[in-house]
């Protein structure tokens, strides 16, 4: 059930009163309180009616929110909670929402590496700490694919920041075909994750085209506000829009994909599109799925297409489809 701000802030201020037991409360003390609350936290009036305090406290007694609040009219006119020291802030947790927030926590935690998830850190600690006294421990029912192995992976944040505040960068790095390592100027536009590995896109300047740099290849990297930030009008949706994966070619490169997938494999490419221009041409009558993309032919693209091993094959372009027969046969005699 979603909630609006006011509701929420009603519902505190309602249990607030009914916390103070040295005040007796009648419905229209109530709405005062509301008002003013609203009036504090919104900055303006809010016109608070007899009808929607009385719905408050109907939804706070009903389970539709889990607070199930004990509270009762006495003398015909005042309210209050039945139990003294109840409040809506100390419900315990139940278990279906115990194990939301185990794999809510386990989620977020895939995000430790950047600094605007600092502050939340403590957080999920802390609720670490309450599932842990309130429940059993359990395995994570959900199971995110993850390297914690993997290098680079502590520049996300420094990186992240330098896009977020614009600022420029001089990185040291060494791709993996360069013998050393050399510092360029870069502009950051975005970060990338393909495959579990993180890349870093922008130019070096205005003028030149873009480049993906991998984080495991940075080597170091150092802020330079002396330059201007220039972002070239960068569009990272679109810049990807032919694309699987992260290398981005010339239109040249950009072609029309027909590929046949075998019936035990179509539901598969079905159900998971290769590419969001993925179209069926055609069922066959061995239930075999024709499909066509209209990508970039990139390293990434051969790879995907070699991961099906025998049950895809490539109809066209010729040049893929003799590109990656060539690439089967090599891979064939190695096991001769």
């Amino acid at each position: 059930m979603a909630l609006n701000k006011n509701a929420l802030i009603r519902y505190k201020t309602i249990d607030k009163c009914l916390q103070n037991t040295y005040k007796k409360w009648t419905l229209s003390d109530l709405i005062e309180a509301c008002s003013n609350a609203l009036i504090e936290y919104e900055d303006r009036d809010v016109n608070v009616s007899k009808r929607t305090v009385q719905l408050d406290i109907q939804m706070m007694r009903s389970d539709k929110l889990g607070y199930n609040a004990p509270i009762e009219v006495y003398e015909k006119k005042f309210y209050r909670y039945a139990e003294e020291d109840y409040s809506i802030t100390d419900i315990p947790l139940n278990e279906h929402d115990m194990d939301v927030l185990s794999e809510t926590v386990e989620m977020l935690k895939q995000f430790k590496d950047f600094s605007l998830f600092s502050e939340l850190g403590g957080i999920i600690h802390r609720l670490e700490d309450k599932m842990y006294s309130e429940k059993t421990h359990k395995a994570a029912i959900i199971h995110l694919d993850k390297n914690e192995d993997l290098k680079g992976l502590e520049h996300l944040d420094t990186l992240y920041q330098a896009i977020l505040k614009q600022v420029v960068l001089r990185i040291t790095y060494q791709s993996f075909k360069a013998r050393h390592p050399a510092t360029m100027v870069f502009h950051p536009y975005i970060l990338k994750e393909f495959n579990n590995r993180w890349f870093l896109v922008g130019r070096i300047s205005s003028k030149k085209p873009i480049l993906t740099l991998a984080l495991d290849r940075m080597i170091n990297i150092d802020y330079d506000t002396a330059i201007p930030y220039n972002d070239g009008g960068f569009d990272g949706d679109s810049y990807y829009e032919n694309t699987i994966g992260v290398t981005v070619l010339n239109t040249d490169h950009l072609l029309d994909i027909v590929l046949k997938i075998d019936r035990s494999n179509a539901p598969y490419v079905l159900t998971k599109p290769l590419h969001s221009s993925q179209k069926v041409i055609k069922t066959t009558e061995e239930k075999a799925v024709i499909v066509s993309l209209r990508v970039h032919i990139n390293y990434e693209l051969e790879r995907l297409i070699l991961g099906f091993g025998d049950s895809i094959e490539v109809l066209e372009p010729r040049m893929l489809r003799t590109r990656i027969k060539k690439k089967l046969m090599r891979a064939s005699e190695k096991y001769n």
